[in-house]
């Protein structure tokens, strides 16, 4: 079985399992833990991190944080209602964004968000169908965005968020991601302190993550998807912590797909790990040798998506394939605010 095929990564998910709202508090979310050596299956909570992990493990997390991207204003000069999702700034002030309804969007076009707080103008239509606006507002533009912004929720989220923070981790710091990174957003600031104290230790690496993570994959034979580019940071204190933990035996644990990609990409890139600042397209599936990774904490992912390639190639196409079907069986939440998988 070469599992070179999208439909390989297919399972059947009802629609009722798909979380639209996240459980209080964070750390009460249900946890699978699969072996990855066995494919023994067990069934946790969140919380019960404590009593899973051991001293001299490290926790590597991606403290990238959410920027409250969507904006809902109008057209200047018709008052059309008119919605802008930010994707990459270019300059302080210039951005890459989608827009709809696009055709109300030419080139030259102005507009309006938050009472006047924010004006942008259309600059170019991108290749990608998307537009070059220049903004201009008072200050800083980021404080504006937070005034004005709404989060940026997957698709497959429809219900409203009550909390803008419940869409960021508790440890995110550097803005920049235009979707979460899903598997911190069970952490509390107070299991971190109980896990600290414990001697695990918990390390940080900045992954912007883009929106091509929700991009489907279209084509069947998985190895003609062109993987989205994401930008990383890896600081020396984490490749010093990474480097002291391996060679004293302890477990890297990544916490979530965006973690793994990092330290992944850095390892392939560089032959090693140590400092370093890029960007990544790295697209992980079975048959992939991992470098870095003793361990990976994950929510559940879409059928047929590059995530759950990337697990399968950490755990085992089978093991993977058959934790998916009991996850279905055991009526886990899927996707942004459901459940976690722990695999060691």
């Amino acid at each position: 079985m070469d599992l070179m095929n999208k439909s390989d990564y297919f399972f059947e998910l009802p629609e009722r399992l798909i979380a639209q709202t996240p459980v209080e508090p964070r750390d009460a979310s249900r946890l699978m833990c699969l072996n990855r050596e066995t494919g023994e299956i067990s069934h946790r909570h969140f919380r019960d991190l404590t009593e899973l992990l051991k001293p001299g493990d490290l926790l590597v997390v991606n403290d990238s944080r959410v920027l409250p991207a969507r904006l809902y204003g109008v057209k200047e000069d018709t008052g059309a209602n008119m919605e802008f999702l930010l994707l990459e700034q270019k300059a302080p002030k210039r951005w890459e964004v989608l827009v709809k309804p696009g055709r109300r969007a030419k080139v030259g076009s102005r507009f309006v968000f938050g009472d006047g707080l924010l004006k942008a103008e259309v600059l170019e239509v991108t290749d990608g169908g998307g537009r070059l606006v220049e903004f201009a507002c008072e200050g800083d533009i980021f404080s504006i965005l937070d005034q004005i912004g709404q989060m940026p929720l997957p698709p497959y989220i429809t219900e409203k968020l009550q909390d803008k923070e419940r869409y960021q981790t508790v440890y995110s710091h550097e803005l920049g991601s235009a979707a979460a990174p899903t598997a911190g957003l069970h952490f509390t600031k107070e299991l971190m302190a109980a896990l600290e104290e414990m001697g695990v230790k918990i390390a940080y690496v900045t992954l912007h993550v883009g929106l091509g993570t929700f991009r489907p994959v279209k084509e069947e034979n998985i190895l003609n998807h062109k993987m989205h580019s994401e930008h990383y940071h890896l600081p020396k204190e984490t490749a010093d912590l990474i480097n002291e933990t391996k060679k004293s035996g302890g477990r890297v644990i990544a916490v979530g797909t965006t973690s793994c990609r990092t330290l992944e990409s850095v390892a392939t890139y560089c032959g090693e790990i140590r400092e370093a600042d890029g960007w990544t397209s790295i697209f992980i599936y079975p048959s992939y040798e991992f470098k870095v990774l003793d361990g990976l904490i994950t929510n559940f992912h879409l059928p047929e998506s590059t995530l759950i390639m990337l697990v399968s190639a950490f755990a085992g196409y089978e093991h993977v394939m058959e934790a998916y079907r009991t996850a279905v069986a055991e009526e886990y939440r899927f996707f942004s605010f459901g459940d976690a998988m722990l695999i060691l």
